[in-house]
């Protein structure tokens, strides 16, 4: 079993910047996880926002492309979402996830809200 705890979040005026963390319960930042974040606002469905495979490939969605930066320390077991130049669209809670490929282990994190005020 993989724990993932978020934290970093809060509230930020538009144009400024947070960053996420996700510490995980054990070594898997570096084994075959595909790592990533998600994001969900009210009424609305979770929605990727960027991952990070073990080789350092990184893929965003487009509305966050150029703004926000994904990464990870192997060392620490934690991932990290560096958002700039944010805005009131990004309000959302946001969940770290983990993804063996080809197995049914699919891990989420707790959330952490994110509130980007105009």
């Amino acid at each position: 079993q993989v724990q993932l705890v978020e934290s970093g979040g809060g509230w930020v005026q538009a144009g400024g910047s947070l960053r996420l963390s996700c510490a995980a319960s054990r070594n898997i930042i570096s084994d075959n996880y595909v790592m990533g974040w998600y994001r969900q606002a009210p009424g609305e469905p979770r929605e990727m926002v960027a991952n990070i495979w073990r080789g350092g490939a990184t893929n965003y969605a487009s509305s966050v492309k150029g703004r926000f930066t994904i990464s990870r320390d192997n060392d620490k077991n934690t991932m990290y979402l560096q958002m700039n130049s944010l805005k009131p669209e990004d309000t959302g809670v946001y969940f770290c996830n983990a993804y063996l490929g080809g197995s049914a282990k699919n891990y989420w994190g707790q959330g952490t809200q994110v509130t980007v005020s105009s």
